[in-house]
């Protein structure tokens, strides 16, 4: 059964540093790219960033970049997002999940792999002002 289990979250004050983990089980984790997407109150969820583990390649949204680096230990099945600078509007529920990179006309972006496992129940970051 495909698993990718996220924690790390928690409360912290704007500025201030997290670092989320996700554990993945289940499936050949060199085979796939793990990214992070979150989902703010009444918002839709979005990509965060996302990391090949076969080619270490990593992408961000605009949003996070420069501030989140994202990470990935394949002897450990373990996908990381260092989060720093944290501001108020990245208050969210993160979570990790299988993504799909995607290349062309010069530009590349990621969508979730929605039909490989559950997006699970997230970990939590609250970003006080």
């Amino acid at each position: 059964e495909v698993q990718l289990q996220a924690s790390g979250g928690g409360l912290v004050q704007a500025g201030g540093s997290l670092r989320l983990s996700c554990v993945a089980s289940g499936f050949t984790f060199d085979d796939y790219a793990i990214g992070w997407f979150r989902q703010a109150p009444g918002k839709e969820r979005e990509g965060v960033s996302c990391i090949s583990n076969n080619d270490g390649s990593t992408y961000y949204s605009d949003s996070v970049k420069g501030r989140f680096t994202i990470s990935s230990d394949n002897a450990k099945n373990t996908v990381y997002l260092q989060m720093n600078s944290l501001k108020p509007e990245d208050t969210a529920v993160y979570y990790c999940k299988a993504c799909r990179i995607i290349i062309a006309g010069g530009s590349s972006w990621f969508n979730p792999l929605s039909d490989f496992g559950s997006w699970g129940q997230g970990t939590l970051v609250t970003v006080s002002s």
